[in-house]
C-alpha cells in the first residue's frame, strides 16, 4: 500500500499530526465493520465521529470497540449492545 502510506504521511504533515499516532488498522477495521454491518456510507462518517471523540479525549481503542460492537449488532435502527443505549464513552464533561 505505498500510495496509501504516502497519502497518510502527507495528510498527517498537512494537518500537523504525528504519523505514529494514527492506528491505521483500527480505523480500517472499524470502517469495514460499519460498511458491512450498517451501510457503506456510514464507514467514513463513523471514522470522522471516532476522530471527533478522540479529539475530545476518548481513548481511540475504547471508542472504536464500542462503535464496532454497535455495528455488529445493528438491526436497522436499534442497536443490540449491552448497557443503556447511547451511553457515552467519555461520560459527562
Amino acid at each position: 500500500m505505498p500510495v496509501l502510506e504516502d497519502w497518510i504521511n502527507a495528510a498527517c504533515l498537512e494537518l500537523g499530526l504525528e504519523r505514529g499516532d494514527i492506528d491505521q488498522s483500527l480505523i480500517l477495521d472499524l470502517a469495514r465493520d460499519v460498511a458491512h454491518g450498517v451501510a457503506r456510507p456510514g464507514a467514513p462518517l463513523t471514522a470522522y465521529l471516532l476522530g471527533l471523540a478522540v479529539g475530545r479525549g476518548a481513548p481511540a481503542r475504547d471508542a472504536a470497540a464500542r462503535l464496532t460492537e454497535m455495528a455488529e449488532g445493528w438491526k436497522g435502527g436499534a442497536p443490540d449492545v449491552p448497557g443503556p443505549a447511547g451511553e457515552p464513552v467519555l461520560g459527562e464533561t
